[in-house]
């Protein structure tokens, strides 16, 4: 059971969390700040929810300590009305979150598994070839394909500069893993690392779920709140799928990069910040521009390092390896022994083209180890999805599928189809080089002096940076 620390000079408030939390956590009580610390080393929590008023040491002395012996460990604020103020002032200093007493209890339960989810993300160590012995106890980024290596490279000369990372690749790729092995492997590991999916969040939220907001911001904005933002001071900030992000919210984080500031809605002051941005997207944000879906200057900023995670069909060669670690973690996690895969089921999952990609390969291994009836698995194991072992979606070569597109293309009477097929390889290739001309030139098999003369002529400069 998770340990919490409740700190508070009232009796009724330690019986009160004990009567609702009891039976999921463990409960650990102090009455003042100077218990807090010294049950805080005793003990070890996972979370304190501690009163701003207490007796000779207050709540902002003691959070001001609780977080110099450990950044990532969330505190929840109580506060009795009129002291808002305060709260807010605990919330700049790196509390979780505030409440007002008395508080909603399913609003706190769920305040709880959201914190103790976060400090799981932050403190959960991401591993990755070469894994050291002892290390591989939290998620294992598992490949030693030629392509996954490039990445390995990349997150060891990137990690420690203190720049923006623009992690692309298909739904699947596991962006997040790696933005967290990049966040752990950095200056601020030892700061909070907080993510943020912007497609899972309305965009009419988003912005304040970013910057915070005045009371008075809009209907039911009854008191100031804090951002995100403001709670990453001095750590980390994932963004993920961010090529879903309104134009308007693109904005005000252009702003954050560029002066390290914003206001929140409703608001006028200024809010200064240090935090690093982390962003990932599986959209082509090249296209977004052009079609005025993505601002082009925040492209620029965003793409100081690019980072492309190949999909798990560019990579079969890693399966093998993925099949080994995820039969040993489910086995384990659900307590079934399996030893062995056969030849059969091997080939099935090698040649099916995973669309879903690695999270896909996870979950269809999970329903197998579930579904087994002995030890070893067989092809017969794997039911989903029902046209595993087919391959591809389309097993025609590429050069079939590029001359059918033409031929529909001639078909329609679509006009200088071969300049925009070639734009677009161009597009490709230097989006897959991060912008190296040399590379891309050699991917493509023509010279770099061609390579310009293409850019230059299909107008193309501007959408791509150039190393």
């Amino acid at each position: 059971m998770k340990r919490i620390l409740i700190v508070d000079d009232e009796p009724n408030v330690h019986y009160s969390f004990k009567r609702i939390l009891a039976d999921d956590y463990e409960i650990i009580s102090a009455e003042s700040g100077e218990e807090a610390l010294t049950k805080l080393e005793e003990s070890d929590p996972e979370l304190v929810i501690m009163d701003i008023r207490l007796p000779r040491m207050t709540g902002l002395q003691t959070l001001e300590q609780i977080k110099e012996f450990d950044a990532k460990l969330p505190v929840i604020i109580m506060t009795a009305y009129g002291t808002m103020n305060t709260a807010i002032e605990a919330m700049r200093m790196g509390a979780y979150e505030y409440t007002l007493k008395p508080f909603d209890v399913p609003w706190m339960k769920e305040t709880i598994e959201k914190a103790l989810a976060s400090k799981e993300t932050m403190e959960r160590m991401v591993a990755y070839p070469p894994i050291a012995e002892g290390e591989g106890r939290g998620d294992v980024i598992i490949g030693s394909s030629q392509e996954m290596q490039k990445v390995y490279k990349m997150i060891g000369q990137i990690a420690e500069k203190d720049v923006t990372v623009l992690i692309r690749g298909d739904s699947g790729t596991g962006k997040e893993l790696f933005a967290r092995a990049i966040y752990q492997h950095s200056r601020r590991a030892s700061k909070p690392f907080i993510a943020v999916n912007c497609a899972a969040i309305p965009d009419t939220l988003l912005e304040s779920e970013l910057f915070g907001y005045e009371r008075g911001a809009f209907t039911g904005a009854r008191e100031r709140r804090i951002g995100k933002f403001e709670q990453s001071d001095g750590g980390t900030m994932f963004l993920d799928e961010i090529g879903d992000m309104s134009l308007s919210t693109q904005t005000k984080i252009l702003r954050v990069i560029q002066e390290g500031e914003f206001t929140r809605l409703g608001g006028s002051d200024l809010i200064k910040v240090d935090v690093r941005l982390i962003v990932a997207t599986n959209r082509d944000l090249e296209r977004a521009i052009q079609e005025g879906k993505f601002r082009e200057d925040l492209y620029y900023r965003l793409n100081v390092i690019s980072i492309y995670l190949p999909p798990l069909r560019e990579r079969k060669e890693d399966i093998p390896e993925l099949v080994k670690y995820f039969l040993k973690k489910f086995g384990q996690e659900l307590g079934k022994s399996i030893r062995s895969i056969d030849i059969e089921a091997m080939d099935k999952l090698m040649q099916y083209d995973w669309p879903g990609n690695v999270r896909e390969l996870e979950n269809c291994l999970k329903r197998a180890v579930i579904l087994a009836k002995t030890s070893s698995l067989t092809s017969e194991d794997f039911q989903i999805p029902p046209d595993i072992g087919v391959g591809t979606r389309d097993r025609r070569s590429i050069g079939e599928l590029l001359e059918e597109a033409l031929d529909k293309a001639f078909v329609s009477e679509n006009t200088d189809v071969m300049a925009k097929v070639e734009r677009i390889l161009i597009l490709k290739a230097l989006q897959k080089t991060g912008g190296n001309q040399v590379r891309a030139a050699r991917l493509l098999g023509i010279s770099r002096n061609t390579l310009r003369n293409r850019i230059e002529k299909y107008g193309i400069t501007k959408k791509i940076r150039i190393s």
